[in-house]
């Protein structure tokens, strides 16, 4: 029988471990070791980061996990104490790597973040985002749609795609992780919409229960998913290239701002416009919304509407007044209508358009139900022609897209040492003497153009080209003689002595001697 004090005739000692009320005995080292790991282990979020291409997945994770700190020097030196960064498997259907997020003294580790990559909307892919969304991993997930300046005509359609499949996964999970997703989104929508009390009184609102909700405005909030979603528009710096090259406007940019603001106000969404390589306010607005909070630093989200190259729009911020100042004339309720129909079909690939699916979207072109064909009428590509590109300019002719400058300036780099090569070569290769009067080798090219040239000297007509022969026979006979004076002697005498042996011949006679000469 057991009792709760100690027996006094039992075996007791300094080495006796505790006991509980049914005699077995506890473990208290794995207690204390399981107290330690809880205590150091590392909060878990998830970014479900969907759209772009490998490359530009990279490039958004590089931006993420930026340094930048004052002295990014000593940062970098204790973020190789931490160890690596981690490789990225992104190359086929779905893929991960993860990132560790460090606090402001680069010391501490403030959680670790998990990221999977889906490049493709296609259907097919929708069994492999199932198994993330649990009721564990729900409330620590943010949704990352990568959009980019190359080719901001295809957003809305992208978009759509990949909120009907998103669409798609979270009607068919369990009703747990459902109701979990119903909480996070009230989370989202209320608590963080919230107003603090004390800050309320002092503007002339009070309540005593706590932080006063703000009510929603119109097409706030009506779509939403169940897990908080971010727009990241990627290369900001190409809309210079836009203006420049296709001659946009701003009314295309403001168009595209206002068009993007209504549809992710629906899903309480937040907008940022990023450009390679500086970080910007993109970590501090995925840290958000991730809960993640620094313990040394603390820094306030501030949005940007004015700069068109660092749009930033936090959730729970915007508002269908706030869109309409920008550029009257927007019909945002009929793009916000539009879209909770659009959004209700199957999902589809963006590549693979199937007839009936084509014929759905034409019939709601017509009657003016289609964000996507509202959207696709004012943001041409430029490269189907220049109805969309120049709206105040009558030609005709396709554009043609140039190339970038930096792949400009490598291409005539190359060619300029292809050209330096030739140089060198030709400088290199030893020339074949040439005679001091070899100008005159080229008489006949000159006599093709000019014809005979014929002067006076002194009474007597002269041929020049007569004269110029004499001249270039005369120079032959003595560079001859100066290259071979012996040679040349020798003929000369051996051409008298045949004279003279010639004519010694026609005198002589067998026999006899000449006549005339003495007898022997």
């Amino acid at each position: 029988m057991s009792s709760s004090s100690p027996n006094p005739g039992s075996k007791t000692g300094t080495n006796s471990r505790p006991t509980s009320k049914d005699g077995s005995k506890k473990n208290i080292w794995s207690s204390l070791l399981d107290t330690v790991a809880n205590g150091k282990r590392l909060p878990e979020k998830n970014l479900l980061v969907l759209g772009g291409t490998p490359d530009s997945q990279r490039e958004f994770l590089d931006t993420f996990s930026a340094d930048t700190s004052a002295d990014p020097a000593l940062a970098n030196d204790k973020r190789k104490g931490k160890g690596k960064i981690p490789p990225i498997a992104n190359q086929f259907a779905l893929g991960y790597t993860y990132r560790d997020v460090l606090d402001a003294d680069k010391e501490d580790t403030l959680a670790r973040v998990s990221a999977y990559l889906l490049s493709e909307p296609s259907p097919s892919f929708a069994p492999l985002l199932k198994p993330l969304l649990t009721p564990k991993s729900v409330p620590e997930t943010l949704v990352v749609i990568l959009m980019d300046w190359s080719d901001p005509w295809t957003w809305v359609r992208r978009l759509r795609e990949w909120v009907r499949l998103l669409r798609s996964v979270l009607v068919s999970l369990d009703d747990e992780t459902k109701i979990v997703m119903e909480e996070t989104m009230m989370e989202w929508r209320d608590r963080k919409r919230g107003v603090d009390a004390n800050n309320a009184t002092a503007g002339g609102l009070s309540n005593s229960s706590g932080p006063i909700t703000i009510p929603l405005g119109p097409g706030e909030w009506d779509e939403g998913l169940g897990i908080p979603m971010c727009v990241v528009c990627q290369g900001a710096d190409k809309i210079e290239k836009l203006e420049k090259d296709h001659g946009w406007h701003e009314e295309q940019f403001d168009f595209i701002l206002q068009f993007l603001r209504t549809i992710l106000l629906k899903h309480g969404a937040s907008l940022i416009y990023t450009t390679p390589f500086l970080a910007g306010s993109l970590q501090g607005l995925v840290h958000s919304s991730l809960g993640i909070h620094s313990l040394l630093k603390k820094e306030s989200l501030k949005h940007n509407v004015i700069d068109r190259d660092k749009i930033l729009v936090p959730a729970n911020w915007d508002s269908w007044g706030k869109i309409r100042i920008i550029r009257e004339g927007f019909d945002m309720e009929g793009v916000s209508t539009a879209w909770s129909i659009e959004i209700q079909d199957p999902p589809e690939s963006i590549y693979q358009t199937t007839d009936n699916a084509q014929e759905h979207e034409n019939a709601h072109a017509e009657d003016g139900t289609s964000a996507v064909t509202t959207f696709e009428q004012t943001i041409h590509d430029p490269k189907q022609g220049t109805a969309g590109a120049n709206p105040n300019s009558k030609s005709t002719k396709i554009e043609i897209e140039t190339a970038d400058l930096q792949d400009f300036f490598a291409t005539q780099a190359n060619i300029l040492e292809d050209l330096k090569a030739k140089d060198d070569k030709e400088h290199t290769t030893p020339h074949t003497p040439q005679l001091e009067m070899s100008p005159m080798a080229d008489e006949g090219k000159v006599n093709e153009h000019i014809g005979p040239v014929q002067f006076n000297m002194g009474g007597i007509q002269v041929d020049a080209d007569d004269m110029l022969k004499k001249l270039r026979d005369r120079e032959a006979v003595r560079t001859q003689r100066k290259e071979s004076p012996l040679p040349a002697a020798s003929d000369d005498k051996a051409h008298n002595q045949a004279l003279a042996n010639f004519f010694a011949g026609l005198v002589k006679k067998p026999g006899s001697s000449p006549r005339g000469s003495p007898s022997a």
